[in-house]
């Protein structure tokens, strides 16, 4: 599948080539800057800023954007592993949406603000002086920056701490290979300010190119095209022609190599890794190739993955054409790849269409859910994509139970809390419930082709839940009178809970498994008549998180005995196991559960293991001594978590 070339690609290519030569001079950083001037001045049209139109109201961010509009970013930053800092500048091209306004203001974190300059109309750079708020909790600090003039582009000089939210560094002791050290970002939700000064929301949409300065023994990739099989030079150019919200502009370096799945699609990964990842995900261009029938063209050219350390705080990271994806996920028998179609399917919604605001997660989350387990049913069959329905359905009944009758809502008021909190299981499975339920009452005849305009309607745009409902009634509800009610829409997005219309996913594999459990628990029958050589890790889940707490020690050990639970190489299935354990005081996995927790970051299966522990005296004692070895490989957001779940009275 070749590019889909908006217009501004090929003035965006040929800034790429300037940037690639090598001789770094004053004059030529102007002609550079005068080269993006007149790219964002001729093809405006192009770009998300284009059009001085409205834009939604973001409560996490400092910009002025109904001032001016951050269309494209070039950073410069040199990689400073001795010191955990990216150094360097960082060029803002700006859109100015008012006549008479002047003032810039950039969200920023933990940045240290060297110098900030504003170019001239004559090309000339003129150094302007700038004001760095005090540290909110939430927002960090603001940077108002007043050069008198409507400069189109701004260089901000800068260094970012090591304590940067958005950032993980790594020892090469810290890493599997042990051969380099390691760092990657992770934006989502608002953390690309405390490594580049931004407008920081979702609203914005903006082109970038880069140029990352590195040893020579590391790799660095972005969330741009890479050329597969880039040599290791120490010195790194990107371009990404696409108009992206701030927090999916990604970057990671570390002892990288790549490995090609497809002509389209490849693996990056620590060498230990490689050839297993590329194995666990052979079936990613299967996927692309059954989502554009339905959705419309793949539309970023190539699509990778990165694999990283197993520190990474979530499953995947959906970072156009490079998906970021946690190791823990490659069981060896292509398991959990649902993962992959998920970050895959982001590409669609999240990536193309992206949610205006964080309390439009479900824009994302829930069309993303929807559409991932539409690819699984075109490439691993009906069975499978049901299995993985009841699964999230039974989670997220369970964490119902759990949240704030408000926080279960798809529409959601976050009340000033850390856009971290948005996402839960609410977004993701809520969400893609209320798609089956307008699927199943349109038929896929009808809702397929109505999700198919809403991608092409608003490719490269970022939207919110009012003008989703907007298009919804118009394009779908009133061309097919008498399906589906506005009060029924309006229950599914803006009310408490599941509607009582909610779709109930059964899985026949699922009975059969109750029943066998069942008869296995009450003596009639054996472990050995289980037949689980034939489970799926699903079925295995399934079986796992449906035990009776008041199961016995005996029936446990033996359960242990029967099939190494607690040294189970899926890490899924481990996590099930380990939670049922300690929810029944079965305390011989504790050796094991304590390797567990120091060897991964992942924060869906660590945090529900430290906060069963936290429940207990006896439990937090031993989740402290654990957590303080596991700590130092944590990422800044599962240090943040469980730091909060394990403080001391």
């Amino acid at each position: 599948m070749f590019l889909r070339t908006p217009p501004l690609t090929a003035a965006l290519l040929s800034l790429a080539l300037l940037y690639s030569a090598s001789a770094a001079t004053h004059a030529k950083e102007n002609a550079i800057a005068s080269a993006k001037e007149s790219i964002a001045s001729s093809e405006k049209d192009s770009t998300a800023s284009s059009a001085k139109k409205s834009i939604a109201s973001d409560s996490y961010t400092y910009a002025n954007l109904h001032d001016v509009r951050v269309s494209h970013v070039y950073l410069d930053l040199t990689v400073d592993f001795a010191n955990n800092a990216l150094t360097g500048f960082a060029d803002l091209t700006l859109d100015w949406q008012q006549q008479d306004a002047d003032t810039i203001l950039l969200d920023t974190r933990d940045l240290t603000i060297k110098q900030v300059y504003a170019r001239r109309v004559d090309g000339q750079w003129r150094k302007v002086s700038f004001e760095l708020a005090e540290r909110h909790a939430v927002l960090g600090s603001k940077l108002t920056i007043k050069p008198g003039f409507q400069t189109q582009t701004l260089r901000i000089h800068y260094q970012s701490q090591p304590q940067a939210s958005g950032l993980q560094w790594l020892t090469k002791e810290q890493t599997a290979s042990k051969n380099q050290p390691f760092m990657f970002s992770q934006n989502q939700a608002i953390h690309a300010r405390s490594w580049i000064p931004i407008q920081d929301s979702p609203a914005v949409r903006l082109t970038y190119s880069a140029r990352i300065q590195t040893d020579k023994d590391v790799l660095a990739v972005m969330s741009a095209p890479t050329e597969p099989g880039t040599a290791r030079t120490g010195d790194y150019r990107f371009t990404m022609p696409h108009a992206i919200p701030p927090y999916l502009l990604a970057i990671a370096v570390g002892d990288l190599e790549f490995k090609a799945m497809s002509a389209q699609t490849g693996v990056y990964a620590e060498p230990y890794i490689l050839e297993a990842a590329a194995k666990e995900f052979a079936s990613t261009q299967q996927m692309i190739d059954v989502t554009e029938p339905l959705y419309g063209d793949y539309r970023w050219g190539r699509y990778d993955l990165l694999i990283l350390p197993p520190s990474f705080p979530f499953g995947g990271m959906e970072n156009p054409v490079l998906s970021f994806i946690t190791p823990t996920v490659i069981a060896g028998d292509g398991s959990l790849v649902n993962l992959i179609a998920h970050e895959l399917a982001h590409s669609w919604s999240g990536n193309l269409v992206t949610n205006a605001t964080w309390q439009d997660l479900w824009l994302n989350e829930g069309f993303t859910s929807y559409v991932e387990n539409r690819i699984m049913e075109q490439v691993f069959g009906v069975d499978r994509a049901i299995m993985e329905q009841a699964l999230s359905v039974q989670d997220l009944k369970q964490e119902l139970q759990s949240i704030d009758a408000d926080d279960s809502r798809l529409f959601l008021d976050l009340k000033g809390r850390d856009p971290d909190d948005a996402f839960s299981g609410v977004p993701y499975t809520k969400g893609q419930l209320f798609l089956m339920f307008l699927e199943k009452r349109f038929g896929r005849e009808v809702f397929d082709p109505f999700v198919k305009k809403y991608f092409d309607d608003h490719s490269f745009k970022s939207i919110t839940t009012a003008e989703f409902e907007r298009y919804l009634a118009a394009n779908l509800l009133d061309q097919h009178p008498g399906k589906v009610s506005s009060e029924e829409v309006n229950e599914w997005i803006h009310g408490r809970g599941l509607p009582a219309s909610s779709p109930n996913p059964q899985s026949d594999a699922f009975l059969r498994v109750q029943q066998h459990s069942n008869a296995w628990l009450s003596g009639l029958s054996t472990l050995s008549e289980l037949p689980t050589t034939a489970w799926t890790v699903h079925e295995w889940l399934f079986f796992l998180n449906n035990l009776p707490l008041n199961i016995t020690p005996t029936q446990l050990q033996q359960l242990d005995q029967a099939f190494n639970l607690t040294h189970s190489s899926n890490s899924e299935i481990a996590h099930a196991w380990y939670l049922l354990a300690l929810k029944t005081g079965y305390r011989q996995v504790l050796p094991a559960l304590e390797q567990y927790l120091i060897s991964i970051g992942r924060r869906k299966l660590i945090l529900p293991l430290y906060r069963q522990l936290a429940s207990t005296p006896e439990g937090l004692a031993f989740a402290r001594k654990v957590y303080q070895q596991a700590r130092p490989g944590y990422h800044p957001l599962a240090q943040g978590s469980v730091d909060e779940m394990l403080k001391a009275d």
